[in-house]
């Protein structure tokens, strides 16, 4: 029984990290066009526009209209 409990335990301090680590980028496209990824861009076409990594999509894809201007 303490084996299952271990085990359990050990799972969860090892997912939850992975879980919690979203992080949400604007970025600009090479046709000027931005869009809100799960990733950091590592190509030279794409631009991550501000300073700010968002936490969650829906207020990366809302902070668009601010930082993303023209």
């Amino acid at each position: 029984m303490l084996k299952y409990v271990f085990a359990g335990a050990l799972t969860v301090a090892v997912a939850a990290p992975a879980l919690a680590a979203d992080e949400y980028y604007i970025v600009r496209n090479p046709d000027k066009k931005c869009i809100v990824v799960d990733k950091k861009p590592t190509t030279s076409t794409t631009v991550v526009v501000g300073n700010s990594v968002y936490t969650t999509r829906s207020e990366a894809e809302s902070a668009i209209t601010t930082v993303c201007t023209d």
